[in-house]
């Protein structure tokens, strides 16, 4: 059989009707909303009906430091979920929703892989159900209104020089990181400067991921602070009047939605991507519901280990009361070669010496997941057909120097029948109890939550503040939002702020040059290092190779 890429392999499945997995599920038809025969909204009253049932087992798939090798964070969680079912156990899934940048850039969708993805494919990672596009709306309609506000006479004196809320789009386009509108003269608007984010690290989005219901959602909404006054007071999404239309725009986004994995297991596909810049988890009610409807529930967070896991956990569980039962760290022979200094085309080769090198990015993420969080913790090593015994064996010896099993993941080529040694570990880990902990307490400083992310997480030797970081730290503490937990921007690619730092680096400092606060969703965003929140296209983008026939039939979708 010759090679199938993913999304010939997604448009050979035979998906059940979504009614059909609705009632598999055990959700009810009068709370299903369909968007076609393959798609669905679940009503928020199901949520509302099922808030006194007891929860399923929550467990949470992260990664090691992302490389170009790739790691399968996403097919190893779909690949975990079918296999659970096929073991018998009542499991459902929870993801993030793909952008759109990702997409047509270089790092590609969000549904999976191989015979471990979720259907359908070409749709989730394109338009889906419209909830970016809903995101966006809302988020312009604000900066709309602000700039609106000004040239109406500008009542609450708002300081154009102080506008913190940006536009936003959903693609990958550097040349609006900075722009000057209001251009033409008096009726077309006060000149700025303004500038875009990608629309997966708006606030919005942030806000939609984090919210318990509608009436959180549009008070989450108001609170959102857009800049600055001339009197240098906040000035909020409320007090211009946009709650109210924002939430209006966003009240069929809340919902969450429902696909299947090509082994048609349930599965909710719900906002979030991009942990480097974003909190980057799926949303609140999509986890919540889900683990009302199962005995086990299986979900991911964006990127690695020190990104995504830190933010689901800091940030998600915080809110929403949330403790997973286990975690699964995924990581490739490959990558971990890649980051013991390993060039591409050596990667297929069997090399202990470098693995051994590469080996401790591994072991810091499990060591952090186990020993900082307190949590049970599994490897799923996502295997390739050159990975060697040998290799295999020295990944299972050193994680076993930190009490931990190693499970071979094979979902890509296998579907769930490649991941039941791992769904057999997951199981036995989410029988004990465990003593999750924070990173950090809701009572410390500013400062203080950065240095215990970047000393405890990181393993960095401290935090250097810019001068402009330390006024708005001040600034924060003035307006009362110096508790507030922290999101960090920081380069996925490593531990440290430093994309070129491989592998565990030491002797290191994280450097903080600008704090944003997310008033709306709850959190103060730091960005670290040169992350960008509206990232470019690459020389040569995916959308190159995206093409359609006159049937409609899509190709080069990975």
């Amino acid at each position: 059989m010759g090679y199938k890429s993913d999304i010939e392999i997604a448009q050979e499945a035979k998906p059940a009707f979504i009614g059909e997995i609705a009632a598999q599920a055990g959700i009810d038809e009068k709370y299903v909303e369909y968007y076609g025969r393959d798609k669905a909204k679940i009503s928020l009253d199901l949520l509302t009906e099922k808030k006194d049932d007891p929860d399923g087992k929550l467990i949470l798939v992260t990664a090691i430091t992302p490389t170009p090798a790739g790691e399968g964070k996403t097919t190893t969680s779909v690949g975990l979920a079918d296999a659970m079912r096929l073991i018998g156990k009542k499991t459902f899934l929870a993801l993030r929703e793909p952008s759109l940048g990702p997409v047509f850039g270089v790092k590609g969708g969000a549904a999976g892989g191989g015979y471990a993805q979720v259907l359908p494919m070409e749709d989730i990672n394109l338009h889906f159900t419209g909830d970016m596009h809903a995101i966006g709306a809302a988020n312009n309609l604000l900066a709309a209104m602000i700039d609106n506000h000004i040239y109406q006479g500008n009542e609450l004196g708002i300081d154009p020089r102080r506008i913190t809320w940006k536009r936003c789009v959903d693609m990958n386009d550097r040349q609006l990181r900075f722009v000057v509108d209001g251009l033409g003269g008096k009726s077309n608007g006060t000149p700025r400067e303004d500038g875009y984010n990608i629309t997966v690290a708006s606030e919005i989005m942030a806000i939609l991921c984090l919210a318990s219901d509608i009436i959180d959602l549009k008070n989450r909404l108001g609170r959102i602070v857009i800049g600055y006054s001339y009197a240098d007071e906040p000035i909020t999404a409320a007090q211009l009047g946009a709650q109210g239309a924002m939430c209006a725009l966003l009240k069929d986004a809340l919902k969450p939605n429902l696909v299947q994995t090509i082994e048609h297991t349930p599965a909710f596909v719900h906002g979030g991507p991009f942990a480097n810049i974003a909190h980057g988890c799926n949303s609140v009610i999509a986890t919540r519901t889900a683990l009302k409807l199962a005995d086990y529930v299986v979900t991911e967070a964006g990127f690695g280990g020190d990104l995504g896991a830190e933010k689901f956990l800091d940030i998600k569980c915080r809110f929403a009361g949330l403790k997973p039962s286990a975690v699964v760290v995924v990581a490739t022979v490959r990558a971990l070669k890649h980051h013991g200094g390993a060039a591409k085309e050596e990667l297929g080769t069997e090399n202990l010496e470098l693995l051994e090198k590469g080996l401790p990015n591994l072991l810091r993420h499990v060591d952090n997941m186990k020993n900082v969080y307190k949590l049970p913790t599994v490897v799923a090593i996502n295997r390739f057909p050159q990975d060697t015994e040998a290799e295999i064996e020295l990944v299972r010896a050193k994680c076993a120097e930190l009490g931990v099993n190693v499970a071979l993941s094979e979902v890509w080529g296998k579907g769930g029948q490649g991941g039941i040694e791992l769904a057999n570990e997951v199981v036995r880990l989410c029988e004990s109890d465990n003593e999750f902990e924070f990173c950090y307490p809701d009572s410390v400083s500013i400062e203080e939550k950065l240095r215990r992310i970047a000393g405890k997480v990181y393993h960095a030797d401290g935090v250097n503040f810019t001068s402009q970081a330390r006024s708005q730290i001040r600034k924060l503490r003035a307006i009362g939002c110096g508790k507030l937990p922290i999101c960090v921007a920081k380069t996925q690619y490593s531990f440290s702020d430093n994309p070129k730092l491989l592998g565990a680096p030491e002797g290191f400092e994280i450097t903080v040059r600008e704090l944003r606060l997310s008033a709306g969703a709850g959190f103060i965003v730091a960005l670290t290092g040169d992350v960008m929140t509206m990232p470019g296209l690459p020389k040569h983008p995916a959308a190159c190779d995206i093409d359609v026939d006159e049937n409609g039939k899509i190709s080069g979708l990975f």
